[in-house]
């Protein structure tokens, strides 16, 4: 007597979606890039070594130098400053994120990520995440270093949270653009040179180390409407910090919308230009 058997067939996965796809392929990366982080602490470090400089330097050297709404005192030009330190910190992190991009695609990790069923823009998205929570991170520890020096908030710790947001917002809307420099050249060496080149007019002529109303007449017009003068301006009233005198363009009257509106808009053009060169570049 033969005995047949029936094999149950085995029902297939259900595949995921391509937002949720995406989702837990970026995660997976960016707990990649944070491993690696941890693993080479010394990054963290310098990183955190140069900010606080900064700090120091300007808060005791120029200090006493700097005319703020008619006052010289060192206390108001250090909490008047604390707004630009922090946005300089979060934005100098592109060269970061250039370097490293660069580093993964000259190794060739990128063509091992390739080989691998995951979403093409997962790698970009979990560099530019653990990038994020480093910046996070650096600004705990500086904001720490500010109060030392004499730096403090006036308008409460749900306000001063919304400051805090929007730099990071802006520090990950820089991370994009430090991504595109990334893809755009060979060796990590010319992303860190090409990532703070163009970082030095953007942050220098802005309000956030001087009033830009002592500027040259023909130059307020471009540090008014400077992405980065609108997060260091809506930072300061958030705080409850001395600002610049009063100005007639609209990124200074409302900040905090300006500097949404200019993140966001960074975040959807570089990111999209990113992927774009990701997918090229590694054709």
């Amino acid at each position: 007597m033969t005995t047949i058997s029936h094999t149950v067939p085995t029902p297939a996965p259900k595949p995921r979606g391509g937002i949720s796809q995406s989702i837990g392929d970026s995660l997976v990366v960016a707990k990649r890039n944070l491993i690696r982080m941890t693993r080479i602490p010394e990054m963290v470090i310098f990183g955190l070594i140069q900010p606080i400089m900064f700090v120091v330097l300007f808060s005791y050297v120029f200090g006493g130098s700097m005319n703020i709404g008619g006052s010289t005192s060192p206390q108001v030009y250090r909490e008047f400053l604390m707004a630009g330190i922090f946005a300089q910190t979060v934005t100098f992190a592109t060269a970061g994120a250039g370097a490293g991009i660069a580093d993964d695609m000259h190794k060739g990790l990128i063509d091992r990520f390739r080989s691998l069923p995951m979403a093409r823009g997962a790698v970009l998205t979990g560099r530019t995440l653990a990038d994020l929570v480093q910046t996070t991170l650096t600004l705990v520890v500086l904001a720490i270093v500010a109060l030392l020096v004499g730096w403090r908030i006036h308008n409460g710790i749900p306000k001063a949270l919304a400051a805090f947001a929007l730099l990071l917002l802006l520090g990950y809307a820089f991370s994009w653009i430090g991504a595109l420099i990334g893809l755009s050249v060979r060796t990590p060496e010319a992303a860190t040179s090409g990532g703070l080149i163009w970082l030095f007019p953007v942050t220098f002529i802005s309000n956030a180390f001087v009033d830009s109303s002592q500027m040259p007449s023909w130059l307020q017009p471009i540090a008014e409407w400077n992405p980065f003068s609108a997060t260091v301006q809506a930072c300061r009233e958030l705080f409850g910090n001395p600002g610049v005198s009063p100005s007639d363009a609209w990124p200074m009257q409302y900040p905090v919308w300006a500097s949404l509106i200019w993140s966001f808009l960074i975040i959807v053009v570089f990111r999209t230009l990113s992927v774009r060169k990701y997918r090229s570049a590694t054709v």
